[in-house]
């Protein structure tokens, strides 16, 4: 398999894994605010800070938010500079200017921003770790 197509694999596993678990994960935690800040334009740098991990956007020409974490999907909205989001947990994909971690928020519609053009407070796991594979729950396997 190409890398390409290897990249464009992983992302959907990774995306239909956490759709489910993310749904639950999120209303069990009753986490809100980041659908707010995930839309179009949204972004101000009064409000309070997310609950961490949150990254905080770097870049004055405000930043894309990806369907998946690659330039090539599609644009779902954008964050204004100084913009405070949760997210969930980060996964190594397309490089950006020499950053690969694209990062997952914490938003029902599972959409990523690169972490080029964050800066991160907090830890932010892997996605790998917070959306365990069902391989690694089958006797034998090395999880």
């Amino acid at each position: 398999m190409n890398p390409v197509a290897e990249l464009a694999a992983r992302s959907a596993r990774i995306f239909a894994a956490g759709s489910l678990a993310a749904a639950t994960a999120v209303g069990a935690a009753g986490i809100g605010t980041s659908a707010q800040a995930a839309d179009p334009g949204y972004g101000s740098q009064t409000l309070a800070a997310p609950a961490r991990p949150y990254v905080t956007v770097t870049t004055r020409a405000g930043l894309n938010i990806r369907q998946y974490p690659s330039t090539d999907s599609s644009v779902k909205g954008v964050l204004k500079y100084g913009t405070k989001v949760g997210v969930l947990c980060k996964v190594r994909a397309q490089n950006i200017e020499g950053n690969s971690i694209w990062y997952q928020l914490r938003d029902k519609r599972h959409v990523w921003i690169s972490g080029r053009y964050v800066h991160v407070t907090g830890y932010v796991q892997y996605c790998k770790d917070v959306y365990p594979s069902s391989r690694s729950a089958l006797p034998g396997a090395d999880g």
